[in-house]
């Protein structure tokens, strides 16, 4: 495993690693994973990646697995519960804006038959291949995520800046930006459907 040439972003630990050979960039169409992916993306605002991922089976027990039914039905107990769970990121507007979300994500399933399907329409369907020599040439945001947030964000959704929506749409493998001499330029492993 070691042999590989990784994007540089992922060396510092072997738990970044592994997010990295095995789900960053894999196209995620299923909507529990997308759903999982965009609250972990909300609660990273401001905060790095590694982090989240530290805390990501935690969040999986305080989320109900990231059920997005029953999160979107999480009465004021819950959330007051959640703001006292030390395995999480205790932000009262990321906490509520869960909810929220889960709330909104329910409703575009409704108009589209489902988020993915929503979502996926903005790449049609297919993930964008970039072309990155390193690190220095992948962007925060795009033009597209810009787009895909405003909409988002009129949808009702919360903490869906379009910084934090380039990072959902490199996690779900909306876009593909591993770097040139990457392992996984253009032969990701899985395609969680």
């Amino acid at each position: 495993m070691e042999d590989k040439t990784r994007c540089g972003w992922c060396l510092s630990s072997d738990l970044y690693k592994q997010y990295h050979d095995e789900e960053w960039g894999v196209p995620v169409y299923d909507d529990q994973k997308l759903f999982e992916f965009l609250i972990l993306e909300t609660f990273q605002a401001g905060l790095s990646w590694i982090t989240i991922l530290k805390k990501r089976e935690n969040f999986q027990l305080a989320f109900n697995d990231f059920d997005y039914k029953k999160v979107a039905q999480y009465p004021e107990e819950k959330i007051q519960e959640l703001l006292q769970d030390t395995g999480i990121i205790r932000n009262q507007l990321k906490i509520r804006a869960a909810v929220s979300n889960a709330i909104a994500f329910i409703k575009v399933q409704e108009e589209f038959g489902s988020f993915s399907k929503y979502i996926w329409q903005f790449t049609d369907g297919k993930p964008i291949k970039n072309n990155r020599k390193s690190l220095k040439e992948v962007p925060a945001t795009t033009p597209l995520s810009d787009e895909i947030s405003k909409d988002l964000k009129k949808r009702g959704f919360k903490f869906v800046g379009s910084t934090v929506i380039y990072a959902h749409m490199q996690a779900t493998g909306m876009v593909d930006d591993h770097v040139e001499d990457c392992f996984k330029r253009n032969g990701q492993v899985a395609d969680f459907r």
